[in-house]
């Protein structure tokens, strides 16, 4: 197999051999090995022990995993301090679902020989985890949607042990995050294979077709995501796939808000999609401004905005950036407010730019490239003329992980609640005079959407990913001393319980 290469993107030299590409046969072992440490997980205080455990270890060696991450990424020890912090609250905060157990989402309904329209028996509902979970990693956040990110935090709260593919971008930070979560499961007294670990381009495939795996959790690209997609329900035993796959995560600028707000709106977003030299999977990739001197104001504040260039994290996503950016100016009426394109400050080095164009060649469907997520540090802003034309713009929209509006004071009702309600129904996340840059890690958070944002309705941030990894058992009339102690009448454990009809 060939050798799994550690390069630095700010000069596109390899920095070490990390391991070899696993062959199916390391996956399998794995995977099994993963499926034999299921029932250590059982116990939800031990599993909360394990991912306090892992935020902790993970703290110690913080300094060599986020030098480890920049000299892999180029993304900041800034940045990827604040990552790793945001990686350990993850796991402290899935750590405490585990224990509280009303994810567990037990209902009891007592028999009723008087029920209507027909007696009811004893029936006692509770969640069970499905089995082992292969976590696909992303390129863009290197821990908290990778080896020790959300996907495996939710998945080892909800009991499934994991197996991770690492991402060819930063394979040795994997290699030490992996060996954090590992050490903590020895620590909480767990096999280590409670947490796997496997290299390279075929071992993805591998995984997700492996008998024993019983759920994927994805974050990438929409081609290969859906390739993941169709793999896992071709199947001869299909298992859910949750994809986050790609976004274009469109913003709305009213007129009155480009009139009284220009400034601060353009600085936004300048700011917004050249985050992360724009990978981030909520970079705001269209922009509907409204014509006229409001919307040139705005626009002249974006353009003129201090945007350094900066490395892409890989060759294959640079040239991507590059060829998207070429294919798109060069389609009939758009034009490049700001020229995005190569730069000599490094190998992988780009340029932010924005590329314009009138709202009404999208509305008429000629220009679908500019409605594609282009992944990088680029975005479209589309000039309307009136809201029936900035209207017909979003009816032409497919799926988002996110939807912004900016409004003016006085617009809080009325046609803009109408605006918020439309964008809802494009969109797993709205965004009110904000930016969708930033994903908060709290219960209420949503981070999925229609499709091709992602593959289900589910969410990859906040504490009901949980459920992803689970699947609803119900007993019926069932002997207390044979039911889990969950569902048991003297409720041992403390579990929250809806018992008929009554939280």
């Amino acid at each position: 197999m060939s050798d799994v290469l550690s390069v630095d993107p700010r000069t596109g030299e390899p920095r070490e051999r990390v391991a070899a590409e696993s062959a199916p046969q390391d996956v399998d072992r794995a995977v099994r090995a993963a499926a034999a440490a299921l029932p250590a997980l059982a116990d939800r205080a031990v599993r909360a022990d394990l991912l306090r455990t892992a935020a902790a270890l993970l703290e110690e060696g913080g300094e060599e995993i986020i030098a480890t991450a920049d000299a892999e990424t180029a993304l900041g020890r800034v940045r990827l301090t604040g990552e790793l912090a945001r990686t350990c609250y993850q796991l402290r905060a899935f750590a405490e679902v585990a224990e509280a157990g009303a994810f567990l989402d037990v209902i009891i309904d007592h028999a009723d020989p008087a029920a209507r329209p027909a007696p009811r028996p004893d029936l006692r509902r509770y969640k069970v985890p499905l089995g082992v979970v292969a976590v696909f990693s992303a390129s863009n956040f290197p821990l908290a949607f990778s080896v020790p990110g959300g996907d495996t935090a939710s998945a080892l709260a909800a009991g499934c042990p994991v197996v991770v593919k690492a991402h060819p971008d930063h394979p040795a930070t994997s290699v030490l995050t992996a060996r954090a979560l590992r050490a903590a499961a020895e620590k909480a007294g767990l096999p280590a294979d409670v947490v796997g670990l496997v290299h390279g381009f075929a071992a993805g495939p591998e995984l997700v077709r492996h008998p024993l795996t019983a759920a994927v959790g994805f974050t990438g690209s929409v081609r290969g995501g859906r390739a993941l997609h169709d793999l896992a329900a071709a199947r001869p035993r299909p298992i859910p796939f949750h994809g986050e796959l790609g976004s274009l995560n469109p913003v709305v600028v009213t007129e009155q808000a480009a009139a009284t707000r220009a400034a601060a709106i353009g600085a936004g977003l300048a700011a917004s999609y050249t985050q992360g030299l724009g990978q981030f999977c909520v970079k705001p990739g269209l922009v509907l401004l409204p014509e006229g001197a409001a919307g040139d104001a705005v626009l002249d504040a974006v353009v003129t905005a201090t945007v350094p260039a900066g490395p892409l994290l890989d060759p294959r996503m640079r040239a991507a950036f590059l060829d998207g950016v070429r294919s798109r100016a060069a389609l009939p009426g758009v034009a490049q407010a700001l020229a995005a394109g190569e730069d000599e400050t490094a190998p992988l080095a780009v340029r932010p730019g924005v590329l314009t164009v009138a709202a009404g060649r999208l509305a008429a469907g000629s220009h679908a490239e500019l409605l594609e997520e282009c992944f990088g540090p680029v975005t479209v802003v589309a000039r309307y003329g009136s809201e029936t034309e900035r209207d017909a713009v979003l009816g032409t929209l497919p799926g988002n992980l996110t939807a912004t509006v900016h409004l003016g004071a006085g617009e809080r009702e009325g046609a803009a609640a109408g605006l918020v309600a439309r964008l809802a129904g494009l969109a797993g996340r709205v965004v009110v005079d904000g930016w969708p840059t930033g994903v908060t890690v709290a219960p209420a958070m949503q981070h999925g959407g229609p499709y091709p944002a992602s593959t289900s309705t589910s969410t990859s941030v906040g504490s009901t990913a949980i459920e992803r990894w689970l699947r609803p058992v119900c007993f019926q009339d069932t002997p207390d001393a044979l039911l889990p102690p969950e569902l048991r009448e003297d409720n041992p454990l403390g579990v929250p319980r809806r018992v008929d009809g009554v939280a």
